[in-house]
C-alpha cells in the first residue's frame, strides 16, 4: 500500500494565546503538491518497523511510527513495515511529519480494511495538530490546536517556495513566547476573501506571528524580502519557519519567480485537492 503524504503551507497564522499547555490558533491553510511517499507492508507479527529515506530520524522518534503504534493500539491490527521517501524539506514548517502521520493512517486503514472516517481523523487529531487537515487536504480554516478544520471552496493557488534553514519548532514558540507576542487577526480578514474568490484581497493580509521568533534561527526576512522583490500577490512564512513563499496569479509566474530566486533549493508548488480516505 503506497499513499502520498502531501505538505501544506500556512498563508496566515495567528496566534490567539494558550489554554491547557497549547498554544490556540487560527489559520488559514493550504495542502501543495509537495509530497513524501509512504508505503506500507503487513507483517505477520505485531511489529512496527519505520525504515525513513531522505532524512536521519531515530525509528522510535518519528511521528510515522507514534501514529501506527497509535492506530495499531485503536484498531487491533497487526505490525507493518513503513517505508517513508522523504521530499518535504525537514524543518520548514511544511507539515512534513504530520503529513507523513495522516499517510501511515490512511495506509494502514487500506491495509487492514479499517473504512471508519470519522475514526480516523479523530486518530489523526491525537498525533498532531496539522495531521488532521492534511488527511483531507485542499483549503482550510484551522482553528484550536489545529483540531477544527473548516473546509474552504478549493481554489488553485501558484506558489514559489523558498525554505531558509531549518527551524524547531519548541525553539520557535519558547522564542515567541519569550517576546510575548504578536497577536495578529490576519485569518477573520482573510478568510471570507479566500471563500469569496478574491485572492488578491486575501494575499494582502498573508503573515505569521511566528515570523519574528523563526527569524532567530534562520534567515526568514531576508528570505522575505527576496520573495517581495519579485512582485507576487502575497508572501509569507509556514509554519514555525523556515520556509517562505510567495503567491503569483499564474503556474508561468510561480515558475519565472523559483528560476529568479536563483537557489537549488526554491522549488514551484500548487494547491491540491485530495482526500487520503478515499485514495
Amino acid at each position: 500500500m503506497t499513499v502520498k503524504a502531501y505538505a501544506k503551507l500556512n498563508l496566515t497564522l495567528d496566534v490567539l494565546g494558550v489554554s491547557e499547555g497549547y498554544h490556540m490558533l487560527d489559520s488559514l491553510v493550504a495542502a501543495v503538491d509537495v509530497f513524501d511517499t509512504v508505503t506500507l507492508l503487513a507483517r505477520l507479527d505485531g511489529e512496527i518497523r519505520v525504515h525513513t529515506q531522505g532524512a536521519d530520524i531515530p525509528e522510535r522518534e518519528n511521528h510515522a511510527f507514534r501514529a501506527a503504534k497509535l492506530f495499531q493500539e485503536r484498531f487491533s491490527t497487526r505490525g507493518a513495515d513503513i517505508f517513508i521517501e522523504k521530499r518535504i524539506p525537514i524543518g520548514a514548517g511544511m507539515g512534513g511529519s504530520s503529513a507523513d502521520s495522516a499517510a501511515v493512517i490512511a495506509g494502514m486503514g487500506k491495509l487492514f480494511s479499517v473504512y471508519d472516517a470519522c475514526a480516523c481523523k479523530a486518530l489523526c487529531d491525537e498525533t498532531g495538530s496539522d495531521t488532521g487537515f492534511l488527511f483531507t487536504g485542499g483549503l482550510a480554516r484551522l482553528q484550536g490546536r489545529g483540531e477544527r478544520v473548516t473546509r474552504l471552496p478549493f481554489r488553485k493557488l501558484f506558489f514559489a517556495v523558498l525554505p531558509t534553514q531549518p527551524v524547531s519548532t519548541a525553539a520557535c514558540f519558547a522564542a515567541y513566547d519569550e517576546a510575548g507576542g504578536p497577536h495578529s487577526h490576519r485569518t477573520q480578514a482573510a478568510a471570507p476573501l479566500l471563500a469569496a474568490g478574491d485572492i488578491a484581497g486575501a494575499a494582502q493580509h498573508f503573515g505569521n506571528d511566528l515570523a519574528a521568533s523563526a527569524g532567530r534561527f534562520a534567515d526568514v526576512g531576508g528570505a522575505l524580502a527576496r520573495m517581495r522583490a519579485l512582485s507576487p500577490l502575497g508572501v509569507g512564512m509556514t509554519g514555525s519557519g523556515g520556509a517562505v513563499f510567495g503567491l503569483f496569479e499564474s503556474r508561468g509566474q510561480a515558475h519565472a519567480a523559483v528560476k529568479k530566486l536563483g537557489s537549488s533549493q526554491a522549488f514551484p508548488a500548487e494547491s491540491i485537492e485530495y482526500n487520503m480516505e478515499e485514495g
